[in-house]
């Protein structure tokens, strides 16, 4: 299973890259990193399509059989980052893939919100978003040696093991078209 993973985190050294980073490790996939990837600030006209590092996130995407995506909470929301990345795709890259969240909260109540927030994009690129959905708080990540804790880590296997079930029954619906 082509499984993409889309770190929603601008910082480099932040809690959800070490997340996304750790799923990839965890599970494989492809990891698409938005605090590497340098992709322009959307504007909806046409050139930006022409764009290599747009073509290539397109493809990446379309050609996944499931995709994760995860982002840190800012003001009630997901990340800029990963809101512009979505406005680059649409229901071509989406159409009834199924899709997993993740959030990582600063502690608190916080995630919540974006995760509300993701699913609302997600739903309007036509994606199957599946029901099981995660926040992560600090308490979860050891930062110091960039992993999850045990609490943390079987929370994550969890999601991964029910987008894993949605994406065979994807696969299986793709082969009797």
């Amino acid at each position: 299973m082509n499984v993409v993973i889309i770190n929603g985190s601008p910082r480099k050294q932040g809690r959800t890259t070490i997340v996304a980073k750790e799923l990839q490790r965890k599970y494989g996939g492809q990891l698409v990193d938005l605090s590497q990837l340098e992709l322009p600030v959307f504007n909806g006209e046409q050139e930006q399509y022409e764009l290599e590092v747009v073509k290539w996130l397109r493809l990446t995407v379309q050609e996944a059989d499931a995709i994760i995506l995860t982002s840190p909470e800012y003001h009630s929301a997901m990340s800029g980052a990963l809101k512009n990345a979505l406005d680059f795709l649409g229901s071509e890259q989406f159409h009834h893939k199924p899709v997993a969240l993740l959030a990582v909260a600063g502690g608190g109540k916080g995630g919540m919100n974006a995760l509300s927030n993701m699913r609302t994009v997600a739903r309007a690129l036509y994606a199957n978003v599946i029901s099981k959905q995660l926040v992560l708080d600090p308490i979860h990540i050891e930062k110091e040696q960039s992993s999850l804790n045990e609490e943390a880590a079987l929370l994550v296997n969890a999601l991964v093991e029910e987008l894993n079930m949605y994406a065979q029954a994807y696969e299986a619906i793709k082969q009797q078209q």
